[in-house]
């Protein structure tokens, strides 16, 4: 047996319509969307979003659990290119930073707490 991709990530959220319009911003429109649930497609992957059941929680990406997602770009151009539209979008971002593997990368935090990277990994 192989396992050729990962299918879908499913991240737990607090707020659906904060957390669609933060990640629409660069994603574009969800594929899927309901009152518990937002879809985006990112190239075969599928990222959902589900709404919380519980009224009080907390995330911490220093804990046991997911510690960030890494979206990729192809070359320095796109990074550079996504860097400047999350300036103008507002979203604070760190500047370039350079990985373990010598690749460039930009890193936010979504309204959830949950850390993200733009990371350049050309062909």
């Amino acid at each position: 047996m192989k396992i050729n991709f990962i299918d879908h990530i499913s991240l737990i959220v607090r707020n659906l319509d904060e957390t669609e319009s933060f990640y629409s911003k660069f994603l574009g429109e969800p594929i899927l969307k309901n009152e518990n649930l937002r879809v985006y497609k990112i190239g075969e992957l599928r990222l959902y979003f589900r709404l919380i059941s519980k009224t009080e929680a907390s995330y911490d990406k220093d804990n046991i659990g997911m510690n960030h997602i890494g979206f990729g770009v192809r070359s320095m151009d796109e990074l550079k290119d996504m860097k400047n539209k999350l300036t103008e979008l507002g979203i604070q971002h760190s500047d370039f930073k350079v990985g373990k593997f010598g690749n460039d990368y930009v890193w936010l935090d979504d309204p959830n707490g949950f850390r993200l990277e733009f990371y350049s990994r050309p062909e």
